[in-house]
């Protein structure tokens, strides 16, 4: 049957009368016969990307360009689509790629063009649940709003038994179910012809004890075999963790190449040839590797049109694999002077570099898996006095790690870029299911601390750890006023904020979530605040990796990086605890898994204390700070010095020295000390 015969058949559809959309339906027998002969038609030589130009609308509500779709405004993915077509005798199709490309609306179009040219049953994934339905909402109902050969195969969701529900469209001979990778479940609801997964990087590592959500989703096409079609999208995030990026390297891994305008040599756009002048990334220019002629972006259009996907490795035939950066993005979309400017704030703060190669590359971002040197750290001790803020020291937070013998606890100065400034470091001897541990904690959370110009600060936010003793925890945390999370952090809440926090492996987010815990009597509902670990530990040991400006650098003016960690005159043993732990990649039910493991001869506390005293700062608002917040904190040490306490100040505790707390400690203690 032709294209034409194909696309201007009515939909079959045995309901009568006339639908949401205005088609007519036949009845009787001539719907049951219209229905026969619509299940002998063959799939259509109709690829993805002619549907699209012919039928895909982008709604206003979806699209920055909305109106009808347009391949040749991005020419790379008319290949990426048209291998999923249905006489394509291609399985599955890898797409790792950058930012503003259009990833997930190729994939929208290959929905469209199943519902409409090749039905079967087809499963959508994202993320999680609350993504799949957020993506039914705003991309897959306008889809089908918006183009009248969709709307009148997909009853409309009000309509008495439409088959039509956020995460589940039915249409003549098929059916589209969105679902979440999160949930098991709903990865194994059906078998499905058509899979696409999207943002696979950003699943969960198991489903449920179930494996690898890919493995598992895929499981679902295992029944057709030689007709089935998978496509995979994503941006990459870790190298050695990232799926696409796995994916990807067991493909033939496609690049687009594009012609010079000055010579017509064909090559893939690479970073490294962007040309411009430190601090003018606006004046940037893309040099040909070939003729080294500078080609300036308006060219872009013109090269994207022209340009070809080529092959770098052998493939098997079933899989094809396509990478490409952000630099591909239509003018208009991303500019080259954008990923310039990227570039060079990733270099002044090194904790974007991550996202710039993720989300502009494209690429998986590759990591450093040791730990920093403790020697390196030990030697650049500095002399500032211990318990004392130093001048850039702006606010105080507290960590605090519970273990059955004794509490230990860092307290931590934070200034302007992340700098640190390590104050004092206490440990408190004694069984901590007594409550006279719990009052020698309470006098240093009561300590205020004098600074170097002058004035004196409390411990903003004291973070305690909850994994150990936790009723003991809550009782003593529950006495104190709470944190409330938004805007503000902490801020608003009065000094000697306390909260009992909770370490978790997962690597989404420093502060992962709030939740409660029932700790009796009338404060009920305790707030635990959910730590990332990984995230906190990967953020410290790179802040102890960077180098640091010469003394004579730093006489003429030049400031440490952001992030920089100091230290006063600690000894040994504080420099191991701090680097006790690295992270490794290990196999875990089939798919690689980043964990971190303690070296045995070493004890890890002093890391521990750090990152709960860094959650602190996040909750206090270190990562939300604005220029106003700093100048305020700034201010407040500018104002004259009192001359004497205030009726309202909490009394000041005697000082608690770790020296004093060093000889109350078991023997088996004795030979841990820091200083």
């Amino acid at each position: 049957m032709s294209e034409s015969t194909s696309a201007s058949l009515p939909p079959s559809n045995p309901i009568s009368g006339n639908d949401a959309g205005g088609t007519e339906f036949y009845d009787g027998a001539d719907a049951i016969e219209q229905a026969w002969l619509s299940g002998l038609e063959p799939d259509p030589f109709l690829t993805i990307s002619e549907w699209s130009d012919r039928y895909r609308y982008l709604s206003p509500k979806a699209a920055a360009e909305p109106g009808r779709w347009r391949t040749e405004r991005t020419p790379y993915l008319r290949e990426i689509m048209d291998m999923l077509s249905s006489h394509e005798p291609v399985q599955r199709v890898i797409f790792m790629k950058g930012a503003q490309i259009g990833g997930t609306e190729a994939g929208n179009n290959w929905i469209g063009y199943v519902i409409h040219m090749a039905p079967g049953p087809m499963m959508a994934v994202a993320p999680t649940v609350e993504m799949a339905k957020r993506n039914s909402k705003q991309r897959i109902d306008p889809l089908l709003e918006d183009s009248k050969e969709l709307k009148a195969r997909v009853k409309p969701s009000r309509s008495r038994d439409s088959g039509n529900t956020v995460l589940s469209k039915e249409f003549p001979g098929g059916v589209l179910v969105m679902t979440g990778a999160n949930s098991a479940v709903g990865l194994r609801s059906m078998p499905a012809r058509y899979l696409f997964m999207d943002e696979v990087d950003g699943y969960p590592g198991d489903v449920e004890g179930e494996g690898d959500p890919i493995l598992l989703a895929e499981r679902r096409s295992a029944t057709f075999q030689g007709r089935r079609k998978v496509l995979l999208v994503s941006t990459p995030t870790l190298k050695g963790l990232s799926r696409i990026a796995r994916e990807f390297e067991h493909s033939d891994q496609r690049y687009f190449h594009v012609p010079c305008p000055h010579c017509g040599h064909m090559q893939p756009l690479r970073f490294s040839q962007l040309r411009w002048k430190e601090g003018q990334p606006k004046d940037v220019v893309y040099e040909c590797e070939s003729c080294e002629e500078h080609i300036a972006e308006h060219h872009k259009t013109a090269m994207l049109a022209a340009g070809r996907w080529v092959a770098s490795k052998e493939g098997d035939g079933r899989t094809v694999g396509y990478h490409l950066s952000s630099l591909y993005s239509p003018v208009g979309w991303f500019s080259w002077s954008e990923a310039a400017h990227m570039f060079e704030q990733a270099g002044e703060h090194p904790e974007l570099m991550k996202s710039f190669v993720n989300t502009v590359l494209g690429e998986p971002f590759e990591e450093e898996h040791e730990a920093p040197d403790w020697h390196r750290l030990y030697e650049r001790r500095e002399t500032y006095t211990e318990n004392t803020i130093p001048k850039g020291g702006l606010f105080l937070t507290a960590g605090v790690d519970v273990q059955k013998d004794r509490l230990e606890c860092e307290i931590v100065a934070w200034g302007r870029n992340k700098e640190s400034w390590s104050v004092g470091y206490e440990v408190i001897a004694g069984d901590t299911a007594r409550r006279e541990v719990w009052q020698e904690l309470e006098k240093l959370l009561n300590k205020d601390w004098p600074h170097e110009t002058g004035h004196t600060m409390p411990i903003r936010v004291m973070a305690v750890d909850s994994g150990y003793a936790t009723q003991d925890v809550y009782g003593w945390v529950k006495g104190h006023p709470q944190a409330v999370w938004g805007a503000g952090g902490a801020r608003a809440s009065q000094p000697r904020t306390v909260v009992a926090i909770k370490g978790q492996d997962r690597d989404t987010a420093l502060i992962l979530s709030v939740s409660k815990a029932d700790v009796g009597g009338r404060r009920r509902g305790l707030r635990v605040w959910n730590v990332s670990g990984p995230v906190a530990k990967v953020e410290l040991y790179r802040w102890l990796k960077l180098d640091w400006p010469t003394e004579k650098e730093l006489e003429l003016g030049e400031s440490y990086p952001a992030g920089s960690c100091h230290f006063p005159q600690y000894g040994e043993e504080y420099f191991k605890q701090l680097t006790a732990e690295k992270r490794i990649i290990r196999i875990h039910k089939g798919y690689p898994r980043a964990v971190w493991e303690k070296d045995p001869t070493r004890n890890n506390e002093a890391l521990d204390c750090r990152v709960y005293a860094r959650a602190a700062a996040s909750i206090y608002g270190l990562d939300r700070f604005t220029e106003r917040h700093w100048l305020q904190l700034e201010e407040s040490l500018g104002k004259p010095v009192p001359t004497a306490p205030t009726s309202d100040q909490p009394q000041v505790s005697e000082p608690v020295h770790l020296s004093d707390r060093l000889k109350q400690r078991p023997v088996q203690m004795a030979d841990d000390p820091y200083l």
